[in-house]
């Protein structure tokens, strides 16, 4: 059977990889052989854990392997072959070799590679769960339109181009190497048999972090929106550093503002479960306040059930039209109000508010209907230019 396979991600500097190595400590106390990886560049595993991580997975605790990424290792795994080409070529062209190298690594190498050193352990069938501590949410987002132009390029444009490069190759020493033709055709089948893992909704889910501040919420309900645009299962929200009830005359204006914005994100995110962490006196860091987080966070709930196993959103976009599916379960019509303000669409369910974040592919549609059928609210879009006429 796969391994069950938790993804944290969130904006920078709301604790995910906190919460991902709690997370993975309780998940291999409970008894399942667990792998914890780092994806992300700005690497602090390591420094979390309390512990030496490698580049391969290494112990770290009983039952518990966790493993760094290394961008350079995958790079020389994945991508020799075209650094080589390429590299020669920019130095023919008068670039430093040195310049030249660093070259070679196109923007969002890092993340990709990652993916695909997700995908080789959860191939090896070593583990029963892996958790992951991705990049913050931009380069997280990033990684989801990689299969879309990957299957392109696969179908499209490698078929023709490999023949006519081929053809032309005895003319030019510019031209790519069959080698490098073969690594990228091998990086592009990898990020789609990844892709594909990641939408086993009974395996694998995303889970996002968060603190009870405007910007950092506001990111998340885009992220969440995206996450279901692609098809991602989100089955979790975590609100870290939450101030206590109690807290000294100070701190009751921001508690009362985290309180506020807690309420905010729990409509916004509904019906995924927000588990929240309270923000600890001390830094969480190593076994000990690490287990103390996984307490705080998983008291009376599985850390590595499914806890949502639905898609709440999905969008269906065509050329002059769209429509919304939204999850509102125990709604009545009557209670149901729909509208749009700025980027947001806003549905009122009796005293209760929910803002969606819309993505940018319906910032020419407006809202022209909503119906809700068995728990399901569909709103249906036009394109601004076809209802003016």
């Amino acid at each position: 059977m796969a391994p069950r396979t938790i993804l944290y991600t969130g904006k920078g500097g709301v604790g995910k990889t906190s919460v991902a190595a709690a997370t993975a400590r309780r998940l291999s106390a409970a008894g399942r052989r667990t792998l914890l990886v780092s994806t992300d560049p700005a690497h602090s595993l390591a420094d979390i854990l309390g512990a030496e991580v490698g580049p391969e997975p290494t112990a770290v605790a009983p039952g518990l392997d966790a493993q760094q990424v290394n961008a350079q290792d995958e790079l020389e795994r994945h991508w020799a072959a075209v650094q080589d080409w390429l590299g020669e070529l920019l130095v023919r062209k008068g670039v430093d070799r040195i310049s030249a190298e660093e070259l070679t690594v196109l923007p969002g190498m890092d993340e990709l590679f990652g993916l695909l050193a997700i995908g080789r352990q959860h191939d090896a069938d070593a583990y029963e769960a892996i958790v992951v501590d991705c990049a913050p949410t931009g380069e997280t987002l990033r990684l989801l339109s990689f299969p879309d132009a990957a299957r392109w390029w696969l179908e499209k444009a490698f078929p023709q181009q490999s023949r006519m490069v081929a053809a032309a190759r005895p003319f030019s020493r510019g031209l790519p190497t069959e080698g490098a033709f073969e690594d990228v055709q091998r990086v592009a089948r990898g990020v789609i048999a990844m892709n594909e893992v990641l939408r086993d909704h009974e395996r694998v889910s995303i889970r996002l972090v968060l603190t009870p501040e405007r910007l950092v919420v506001d990111e998340a309900r885009r992220t969440f929106t995206y996450l279901a645009l692609y098809g991602f299962l989100t089955d979790a929200v975590i609100a870290n550093r939450v101030l206590p009830a109690e807290v000294g005359a100070y701190f009751e204006g921001l508690r009362d503002r985290q309180g506020l914005l807690l309420d905010d994100a729990r409509a916004s995110f509904a019906p995924v479960p927000v588990l929240s962490a309270p923000h600890f006196p001390d830094e969480v860091i190593g076994p000990e306040m690490l287990d103390r987080l996984g307490d705080a966070l998983f008291t009376g709930v599985d850390a590595g059930a499914v806890l949502h196993d639905r898609v709440t959103q999905e969008l269906t976009v065509g050329a002059s039209s769209a429509e919304l599916r939204l999850d509102l379960p125990f709604a009545a019509k009557d209670d149901v109000e729909v509208k749009r303000i700025g980027h947001d669409l806003i549905v009122r369910v009796g005293g209760s508010r929910r803002a969606l974040a819309l993505p940018p592919v319906l910032v020419d549609y407006r809202p022209t209907g909503a119906e809700l059928t068995d728990g399901v609210l569909h709103v249906t879009f036009d394109r601004q230019e076809t209802r003016d006429g």
